[in-house]
């Protein structure tokens, strides 16, 4: 799985795919190849039996800088089209999809390149990271989902000034306002993604997929139909393998090998 644009690796030992935005020179900005590179490469992934956790990253100093604004020409309209026609649904393939998604962030993620990053059910930045929407310089409002991701995160008024005024929080903003997970060196980033990505993909990974799926819906579910969706979900994780090893591990005492089933 792979383009010029974008690289996909999957390992099947371990259960952990990487998609990786690969214009360094461009600082990862998304043209329309590139926009297509990425749903066909999610696509993929998703796909994969005995998929586990799924790394997002960009190569070079960023992570994706947003869209490649120098792309859209005389016709903007139907570039944007072009590009959120591809993106939007790669977004949402891997927001359905059970195997928890990590972003790694090691310097600039801008415009798309933030809302893609949001995306991610953790995102992990190096010192070095820096976030910006951006949207306000170029006169539009957000897509990729930023509108939503964002004030998730950070709430309404902090999600409103970040668009408006074009705030850039660097990685430890970042931290204190709920964007980022954790927030390592440079230097220690791919180490301490590899270690996070092997801790995902030895997990409950159907169970994780109930997290994903119970926190998104949590904002717009009203209390009472909220506690059935957790019971329903409890319910079917208990005719799963790994609750069955979850359980035995418990009263065992030791620790639980997942399967992901």
């Amino acid at each position: 799985m792979a383009d010029t644009a974008v690289t996909a690796t999957f390992d099947a030992a371990s259960g952990i795919a990487r998609i990786t935005f690969n214009r360094p020179d461009v600082l990862n900005a998304i043209d329309v190849a590139t926009a297509t590179a990425f749903r066909e490469a999610v696509s993929n992934v998703v796909a994969q039996a005995g998929l586990r956790c799924i790394v997002l990253a960009g190569a070079g100093r960023a992570f994706v800088a947003g869209g490649d604004v120098a792309s859209f020409g005389d016709e903007p309209a139907q570039i944007v089209d072009a590009l959120l026609g591809a993106l939007h649904p790669a977004i949402l393939a891997l927001r359905a999809c059970p195997a928890p998604v990590l972003a790694v962030v090691q310097g600039p993620a801008a415009g798309a390149g933030l809302s893609l990053a949001l995306s991610a059910d953790i995102l992990l930045a190096s010192d070095k990271a820096r976030f910006v929407i951006a949207y306000d310089r170029i006169g539009a409002p957000p897509d990729c989902g930023g509108t939503w991701f964002l004030p998730r995160k950070v709430g309404r008024g902090r999600a409103f000034a970040m668009m408006l005024l074009g705030q850039v929080l660097d990685a430890q903003a970042a931290l204190a306002a709920g964007i980022v997970a954790e927030v390592v060196p440079q230097a220690e980033l791919e180490s301490r993604a590899g270690e996070i990505a092997a801790r995902i993909a030895a997990g409950p990974t159907e169970a994780y997929g109930s997290f994903k799926r119970l926190i998104d819906d949590a904002f717009a579910t009203p209390l009472e139909a909220h506690l059935e969706n957790e019971r329903r979900r409890f319910l079917e994780a208990t005719r799963t393998q790994d609750f069955r090893e979850g359980v035995a591990a418990f009263l065992g005492k030791r620790e639980p090998v997942f399967r992901g089933r």
